[in-house]
């Protein structure tokens, strides 16, 4: 499967999430909940040639914090990012033909990040690879939660991390708990090389 973020304008992306967090936190209230529920999707298992199906809640998070070894740096760095973090939830299809999802399959995931709280930070359309969208949910000055929304003619894919995300460091949780690689860590280390 390919990775979620191959979408030329990468930088674009991370640059918005970063650069967008404050101004929408002195925007928007929280709900109670940055879960998404998507159930909606299941009947799509049928028809994908690939299924990713991730539902980490808090207490396999804590389960598998303690898995990470604290001598190992990376390991650590890692441990502190999923600290707080309530679940990792992924539903990722892949199909062999187009036109196996319908726009109403992605439009009940968008309805749920229309209520309160959810801001579209970033939006990429290309016709070549799709959309991807970014959501984020505030709570004050802290990102209370992530969403991507990535859709493509053959494939569909939603990341949605609930619980505050220090986007800084959201890179280490690419290729783990079932999260795709989103291209930040080469994008930061570009946009250091430019400083």
């Amino acid at each position: 499967m390919k990775t979620l973020f191959q979408i030329k304008p990468a930088a674009f992306l991370i640059a918005a999430l970063l650069l967008g967090c404050s101004a929408v936190a002195a925007q928007t209230p929280a709900p109670q909940t940055s879960r998404l529920e998507l159930s909606s999707l299941d009947h799509l298992a049928a028809k994908a040639s690939e299924t990713v199906d991730v539902s980490i809640d808090e207490r396999l998070i804590r389960l598998a914090a303690k898995a990470f070894d604290d001598k190992d740096p990376e390991e650590r760095e890692i441990k502190k990012v999923i600290t707080g973090v309530k679940g990792i939830y992924v539903k990722s299809f892949e199909f062999e033909s187009d036109g196996q999802f319908a726009p109403a399959d992605v439009e009940t995931i968008r309805a749920q990040l229309r209520g309160p709280g959810w801001t579209r930070v970033v939006n990429v359309t290309s016709k070549k690879e799709g959309n991807v969208e970014v959501y984020l949910l505030m709570n004050g000055d802290q990102v209370g939660g992530l969403t991507v929304l990535s859709s493509e003619d053959r494939e569909l894919t939603v990341v949605n991390i609930v619980g505050p995300v220090d986007l800084e460091k959201l890179a280490k949780l690419e290729g783990q708990f079932g999260v795709p690689e989103l291209g930040i860590e080469k994008t930061k280390e570009k946009k250091n090389d430019e400083n």
